[in-house]
């Protein structure tokens, strides 16, 4: 098995094994909406080789979003600009699914003009009040997915990628940190999970049993009484019983984390990279059937060859790195073996706050 092999996944075939995993881009309009810029972003991705191409993290209800101009996918009026970029990306040669998401208590009121909510009440990074969650709030929240992802399914999407990591709303369900509840979503992990188990039978239901549901999870928040490995792994294998097709795997995340998804930290050889490596190998010490994606400080061919080697991976997820270089997989393929030029600077998500769109600084200069 290597990187270049394609692999099935509930009957879509992807060219390799290769993901463009999800970012925050700050592209589209202040609504949500799709622009040509982001539509050009995901086709030149798509033209460099990389076989799966996981969207923007879109947020599922006006009330979910987290970021300045931050993709989204709550309206049907945005069917046709996300079918435009699907189009742009089938063109290509690559397959897409679109990441559902919500703040959840993250979520960002002076963008939405509605108060966020989550499993517990507390404030958040911005100081506001972000109000419990009732059963009827989640049942609405449960059937914002399920919406979505019809929604996805009538864009052309080729499946969709569940968001339950980074210390946004389905996250926040499975962390301890963030979940106090003390009724049938809360206390226990299998309860912590249930919403997350909702969501997909609800999102299964109306998508059908022939359409790719992953999920994205964190390894761990890297938060004092948050979600642990050994929590993520038990969450895993519920997910693998109740049949969802994959998980990504990432960590951290959320304004009180130790460390961000994205580290400023520059790998330099093989054995320093893979930020979730151990976690990794506790997740295939107990999931059998359902594959991997693992994302996080990544950098070189090398290293990606021996994640699907060794067996702790079954494809290798890419971000900032197909920022600063979108035609990574291409050059990879064709011969190329340097490492990924990314210095894991992080400026360009400081490119996006600036309203300028994600960029790397050092292709601007």
């Amino acid at each position: 098995m290597d990187v270049f092999d394609g692999i099935v996944l509930n009957g879509l075939t992807i060219k390799n094994r290769f993901v463009r995993s999800a970012t925050w881009e700050g592209m589209a309009t202040k609504e949500g909406a799709v622009t040509l810029y982001l539509t050009r972003l995901m086709k030149t991705l798509a033209e460099g080789g990389t076989g799966l191409l996981i969207s923007s993290h879109a947020y599922v209800q006006k009330e979910g979003q987290a970021s300045f101009k931050q993709l989204g996918i709550y309206d049907n009026a945005m069917i046709s600009g996300l079918r435009e970029m699907c189009d742009a990306v089938h063109g290509s040669g690559a397959a897409i699914f679109a990441q559902l998401a919500h703040g959840g208590v993250n979520a960002n009121e002076s963008l939405s003009g509605l108060q966020p909510m989550g499993p517990t009440e507390m404030n958040n990074a911005r100081d506001e009040k972000a109000r419990e969650m009732t059963e009827e709030d989640i049942a609405l929240w449960v059937e914002g997915f399920a919406n979505a992802a019809c929604r996805a399914v009538s864009a052309g999407f080729d499946g969709v990628q569940i968001h339950a990591a980074h210390s946004y709303g389905l996250g926040q369900f499975l962390s301890p940190y963030y979940n106090k509840r003390t009724d049938g979503y809360g206390g226990t992990l299998e309860n912590r999970a249930r919403a997350l188990i909702e969501v997909y039978r609800t999102v299964r239901s109306v998508v059908g049993k022939k359409y790719p549901v992953t999920a994205k999870i964190n390894s761990e928040d890297f938060i004092d009484g948050g979600l642990t490995p050994a929590m993520m792994v038990e969450t895993a294998v519920i997910m693998e019983s109740e049949g969802l097709d994959a998980v990504e795997m990432s960590g951290g995340g959320g304004p009180v984390a130790r460390c961000l998804s994205s580290r400023t930290y520059d790998p330099q050889t093989p054995d320093e990279e893979v930020y979730y490596r151990e976690a990794a190998r506790l997740y295939k010490e107990r999931v059998k059937k359902m594959p991997l994606m693992l994302v996080g400080g990544i950098r070189s061919l090398e290293t990606a060859r021996q994640l699907l080697s060794d067996g702790l991976a079954d494809m290798v997820s890419l971000s900032r790195p197909l920022i600063r270089e979108p035609d990574l997989v291409k050059l990879w393929a064709s011969g190329y073996t340097k490492r990924a030029a990314c210095i894991s600077c992080d400026e360009c998500r400081k490119s996006a706050l600036s309203g300028e769109g994600l960029q790397c600084v050092f292709n601007c200069t």
